[in-house]
C-alpha cells in the first residue's frame, strides 16, 4: 500500500478573492510531513477549516511576491509566535520576502519565539529540499517577476524481499540491506541467488509538479515530463487568451495542451479570474485536449499518483 502522498487545495482563485474562493494556498503532505505551497490571504483561517495542523508545518515555499501568493505569511508567523512555537521554520522564495517579513517585526518591537531560516530561490532550477524520502527543486516560470514552480519527487524505494525467500534461501540478516539495494544472495555454500529470485519490485516513485503563476512555455516539459500530478494554473478561459498573454498567465487549453505534450497522469487547473462565477466549463475546455482533467476546489484532498474522478 503506498504512503501517503496528496495536496489540500486551501485557495484556488487568481489576484482577487471570491465569496466562494480564497487565493493560492497548498499543503502538500508526504508521509507525516506537511509543506506549505504559496500562503496568500486567509491561509491559516483555510488550515484550521480543513484540520491541517498548523505547527506541523516546518517547511513554507513561495512562488513569487505578487501579494496573492504571500499576504498571508505574516499572520501565520504572528500565530505561530502566539502559540509559542520553538522549532525553526524555513521559508524559500524570490528575494525580498526576508525583508518584508522583518521590517513588519521592527515597526511591532517584536521578536518571533522562533528562528526562521529564509532560502532564496535565485536559479531557473535547483534542489531546494531532501529528506531520506523525498526531494524538491524549483521550475522556473514566466511572469511579469521572478516566479518558480516547485517538483516533488519520491526517492525510488529499495527492492522488497519476499518473506518465504527469507526461510527458503535461509538469508542472513547482514546481507538484507544489499539484497534490498539489488544485490544477489550468497549461500553459505558460496551458490549465488539471483536477487529477482528473492525480491519483488518497489512501488513506483511518485511525483507532483506546482506550476504558478506563468504565461503558456513549454521550456520546463522535460522536467516535468510524466509527473503523477500536474497542477498548473488556467487563470483564464481560451476565450481571453488575448488578457491571458498580456497578463503573463495561462488558459485552460494551454495548460491542457502542455500536460498532453508533458505525458503527466493527471491535470489539475487553478487560480481562476474573480471574473468566473461557475467553473464546469473551465474543466469541459482543457478536458477536450486532456481528458484526465480536473479542477482545484477548496478543501480537496487531492492524491498524487492515483487519479482523481473527473470534477465538473
Amino acid at each position: 500500500m503506498s504512503a501517503l502522498f496528496n495536496t489540500t487545495i486551501l485557495g484556488s482563485s487568481a489576484a482577487i478573492p471570491t465569496s466562494l474562493r480564497h487565493t493560492s494556498a497548498q499543503v502538500v503532505q508526504h508521509h507525516n510531513r506537511r509543506f506549505l505551497i504559496d500562503c496568500a490571504e486567509g491561509t491559516q483561517m483555510q488550515m484550521r477549516r480543513f484540520k491541517i495542523p498548523l505547527m506541523k508545518i516546518n517547511h513554507v515555499f513561495i512562488s513569487h511576491l505578487h501579494g496573492d501568493h504571500y499576504l498571508g505569511l505574516p499572520g501565520l508567523l504572528f500565530t505561530f509566535h502566539l502559540l509559542g512555537r520553538e522549532k525553526e521554520l524555513h521559508v524559500y522564495s524570490p528575494p525580498g520576502l526576508q525583508e518584508i517579513i522583518e521590517v513588519q517585526y521592527k515597526l511591532s518591537e517584536l521578536t518571533p519565539s522562533f528562528p526562521i531560516s529564509y532560502h532564496e530561490l535565485t536559479q531557473g532550477r535547483q534542489p531546494v529540499y531532501e529528506d531520506e524520502k523525498l526531494c524538491i527543486e524549483t521550475i522556473a516560470m514566466e511572469h511579469r517577476i521572478p516566479t518558480y514552480g516547485f517538483l516533488l519527487k519520491e526517492k525510488p524505494e529499495d527492492r522488497k524481499i519476499i518473506k518465504s525467500a527469507i526461510t527458503k534461501y535461509n538469508i542472513p540478516t547482514d546481507q538484507m540491506q544489499g539484497i534490498k539495494k539489488g544485490s544477489d544472495l550468497v549461500a553459505a555454500n558460496g551458490a549465488v541467488i539471483s536477487n529477482s529470485l528473492i525480491t519483488k519490485d518497489p512501488l513506483p516513485s511518485r511525483s507532483y509538479a506546482f506550476c504558478s503563476d506563468t504565461a503558456y512555455t513549454e521550456r520546463f516539459i522535460d522536467q516535468v515530463k510524466g509527473v503523477d500530478l500536474l497542477y498548473h494554473e488556467a487563470t483564464f478561459m481560451h476565450e481571453k487568451a488575448d488578457i491571458a498573454r498580456q497578463k503573463m498567465h495561462t488558459t485552460t487549453t494551454e495548460a491542457a495542451s502542455l500536460a498532453r505534450k508533458a505525458g503527466v497522469r493527471q491535470l489539475m487547473i487553478g487560480h481562476y479570474s474573480a471574473r468566473y462565477k461557475e467553473l464546469s466549463a473551465f474543466r469541459e475546455e482543457a478536458a477536450n485536449i486532456f481528458p484526465q482533467t480536473i479542477l482545484a476546489r477548496e478543501g480537496d484532498v487531492v492524491p498524487v499518483g492515483k487519479p482523481s474522478s473527473p470534477t465538473g
